[in-house]
């Protein structure tokens, strides 16, 4: 019996690249699953009449039970949401916002956002509920 004496001089990278390809995609679902915004519980509302408002553009404000604003998870005062909106709304115009209440929210605090949002001129605005059980 002869030793095989050759020498390897390639390198099998398929292993490599699955491995990278999982990892992007882990990556790419936990950046996508963190922008959904704050947990709240949401009032029940009724059935809708209007058209969802989705994108990649959509901003949403939160407003939790203890009164704290967020702008897309980011903590925000009602002055630096109006100057974020502000931003955002030069670059984009026809941005649409969501915003989500806790139904233990004072209302005033909603009204602040409203107020905020209107004085923007931001045409595209919507409250979200959930659906009556």
């Amino acid at each position: 019996m002869q030793a095989d004496n050759k020498s390897y001089d390639d390198i099998n990278v398929t292993p490599m690249v699955d491995l990278y390809l999982v990892l992007l995609l882990i990556f790419i679902i936990m950046t996508t699953a963190g922008v959904q915004g704050v947990k709240v519980n949401l009032p029940r509302g009724g059935p809708s009449t209007s058209k969802p408002l989705d994108g990649p553009k959509m901003q949403a404000i939160t407003v939790n039970n203890e009164g704290k604003i967020a702008l897309n998870t980011i903590p925000v005062t009602i002055e630096e949401l109006a100057s974020k909106l502000e931003s955002l709304k030069s670059s984009m115009p026809d941005m649409p916002v969501v915003i989500r209440g806790d139904s233990a929210t004072q209302y005033q605090l909603i009204m602040d956002v409203l107020t905020v949002v209107g004085r923007l001129g931001i045409t595209q605005v919507g409250l979200a509920t959930q659906a009556k059980k």
